[in-house]
């Protein structure tokens, strides 16, 4: 690929980039690109975590990017998931990387390493502590939203180091892209800050679009507990399409789901079209979408854009039941290979029944 295909795949998968200028620079340098994320594991996978997550990863692999993904047991533990039960966390871990293993995500150009294991290095804690000593406890608690978090002095203590251990990840890691949701953006900006300071770098910042939860979106003053109420959470389940949900479930929750008539604003069931379907229409070896309507509404239409899809609903034309039975259709197709190895690998059953068994705590 050129450095400009490269480049026009990268900005595909951000809805934001700090440091473009940055990236081009580093994709025609020619040194080797680590990028990264992070992810707490907590409870069930959702799409957007499975497929989504996928989807993106994927794209910065084929544009020649190593990626490393970090299972923060630690930062879990920190959060105060799963009741702060670190053996919990960590099975919640495992189970995370085998649903990537069946929804395609290529693994074998991925690295996984967990925090538990970058903890056993002091010199991992001694950059958490130089990080502590840039800023002040204010300046950290700007970036609670990363927990999920309201920003607050009521935060612990652990929760305050938490956005210090995420910055030394960065650097720990060699990760010169953050490759995170837009809701991780206040740390990444953080770590940008001081890198320079620690003798480090600007890391570039890519931050993906964060898919909304299937309800109706919240009236709230607050914008952090807003974002975190809209997107695709697992702590309301009706509200979330799990990477594991049989098809009834699927089916179920979509056809409960909000999806105003000619409305494309804060639509949950065309960001799943525009940011799952279209992006996964390959896997389906077609170029386009079906939408199946009744006869005397024109019957059955296609697409080849999510642009096509979104006027038509504009413009009325497209109920919102039609638009509803053909995404639990397209869904269903991509979550078959997942609950096939759930159902077929006993290792992967096993996590999947205790990970069910386990109480999901904020």
């Amino acid at each position: 690929m050129t450095i400009s295909e490269r480049l026009d795949l990268l900005k595909n998968v951000g809805e934001e980039i700090i440091g473009e200028k940055e990236l081009k620079e580093l994709l025609n340098s020619g040194e080797e690109i680590i990028a990264y994320d992070g992810f707490e594991p907590s409870g069930q996978m959702h799409i957007a975590q499975g497929i989504l997550r996928t989807i993106n990863i994927n794209k910065l692999i084929k544009a020649g990017v190593r990626f490393k993904m970090l299972v923060a047991d630690w930062h879990a533990f920190a959060n105060k998931k799963m009741g702060g039960d670190l053996e919990k966390i960590k099975t919640v871990g495992k189970y995370f990387i085998e649903i990537w293993k069946a929804s395609g995500l290529e693994t074998d150009n991925v690295e996984f390493i967990w925090a538990s294991e970058l903890v056993k290095d002091p010199n991992y804690w001694k950059l958490v502590l130089q990080i502590a000593r840039t800023n002040s406890i204010r300046r950290f608690i700007r970036t609670a939203e990363i927990m999920g978090r309201e920003e607050s002095f009521d935060l612990s203590a652990a929760q305050i180091i938490y956005s210090c251990m995420q910055t030394a990840d960065i650097f720990t890691l060699g990760a010169k892209i953050t490759q995170l949701g837009m809701d991780q953006r206040k740390v990444n900006v953080l770590a940008r800050e001081i890198g320079a300071q620690l003798g480090f770098w600007k890391p570039i910042i890519i931050s993906h679009h964060m898919i909304l939860g299937l309800g109706k979106p919240p009236k709230t003053e607050s914008t952090v507990k807003r974002a975190a109420e809209m997107k695709m959470s697992k702590s309301n389940p009706d509200y979330a399409i799990f990477m594991t949900d049989s098809e009834d479930e699927v089916r179920s929750k979509i056809t409960k789901a909000w999806c105003p008539v000619g409305e494309t604003k804060e639509n949950p069931i065309l960001e799943y079209f525009k940011y799952i379907v279209f992006e996964s229409l390959d896997r389906s070896e077609i170029n386009h979408l079906i939408i199946e309507r009744l006869e005397k509404f024109g019957g059955k239409v296609e697409f080849s854009t999510y642009e096509e899809l979104e006027k038509q609903y504009l413009d009325n034309k497209i109920h919102p039941d039609d638009l509803k039975n053909s995404l639990a259709l397209y869904l269903n197709k991509l979550l078959d290979p997942v609950r096939s190895h759930f159902e077929k690998n006993p290792y992967a059953r096993s996590l999947l029944d205790q990970i069910k068994s386990y109480k999901i705590t904020m």
